[in-house]
């Protein structure tokens, strides 16, 4: 299969549906229509492509096999000056937290034995969600604004008590994801309760992600992709897939015991070790963060003060 991912682009202030193939963006619209198999209908917008996953991701694959010889013939053109907007709006986000042991290590976390312990999810805000090039606001309530480069993981099945052997078949979709946290407000001392993930992770801006997502059928193996994020071009993260506690397949199978997963479900599954809490670093107004995920891409966000 040729590499591709779907995106969704936008040009004169109008979002589109786009395939890159070959580090080239096209409208998925004019793909489909110059297609030598006659795909003459339009397409949905990806949100409803992954409503209908089983159906699209053949019919993506296949414009991708054909793009070259398309743009060859001059039947279709690449999309210029375009900039990516966030691939599609997820449905929920559910974040797994300390899911590397070198990263609950930096954080301080005592985890129990793997054999006595289960993946610990969190929800995230949807609304939190931006693209590659949108800036990350730091609100004025927190000092300790910190990145979490992801691997982020789509849903394209209704799916309900999947196993771990099976698991991996109901992904839709890979792209990257930044757990943007303000660690100050992830703790609470007006309430028993001295975890607050949602609101310490939750605010607007706080979920870079993209540029594209890569269809699983392009991802040979989700359990050994070299993942990295940098601030100002200084290396922060390096990791692996390979170090999660828990597996992608195990993840999705936990949530799938406790409720329906549905297409266009959001897992970000974890980050490697590197966070600016363990280095007693914070994003300030002026940063810029690069994140990358191997066999997907790579999404650049800066850092502003939010004004009010």
């Amino acid at each position: 299969m040729i590499w591709h991912g779907l995106a969704t682009y936008e040009l004169n202030g109008v979002q589109q549906p786009g395939l890159v193939v070959d580090n080239t963006l096209y409208d998925l619209a004019q793909l489909a229509r110059a297609s030598q198999a006659g795909q003459t209908g339009g397409l949905p917008a990806v949100d409803g492509l992954l409503d209908d996953w089983d159906a699209a991701a053949p019919r993506l694959a296949s414009l991708a096999e054909q793009a070259r010889g398309l743009a060859a013939e001059g039947r279709v053109a690449a999309i210029d000056g375009a900039a990516y907007a966030i691939p599609y709006r997820p449905r929920r986000i559910f974040g797994v937290a300390s899911n590397f042991y070198e990263h609950a290590d930096e954080m301080g976390t005592q985890l129990a034995a793997r054999a006595e312990s289960q993946p610990y999810v969190f929800m995230k805000a949807q609304s939190s969600v931006i693209p590659t090039q949108a800036t990350v606001l730091m609100p004025p309530e927190t000092e300790k604004l910190d990145w979490e480069v992801e691997l982020g993981v789509v849903i394209g099945k209704t799916c309900r008590h999947v196993s771990v052997e099976d698991a991996l078949s109901v992904i839709a979709a890979y792209t990257v994801f930044n757990d943007i946290s303000a660690r100050d407000l992830n703790r609470r001392t007006d309430y028993p309760f001295k975890h607050d993930w949602f609101r310490g992770k939750s605010f607007d801006t706080f979920g870079p992600m993209g540029p594209w997502l890569v269809p699983a059928g392009c991802i040979a193996d989700p359990q050994n992709l070299r993942m990295t994020l940098s601030v100002n071009g200084e290396s922060m993260q390096d990791g692996n897939t390979s170090q999660m506690i828990f597996s992608v397949a195990e993840q999705i199978a936990y949530l799938s015991r406790i409720l329906t997963l549905q297409p266009g479900d959001l897992i970000a599954t974890g980050t490697p070790d590197g966070v600016g809490m363990g280095r007693g670093v914070y994003l300030k107004p002026g940063d810029t963060m690069t994140a990358w995920v191997e066999g997907i891409g790579t999404i650049e966000n800066p850092v502003a003060l939010e004004s009010r």
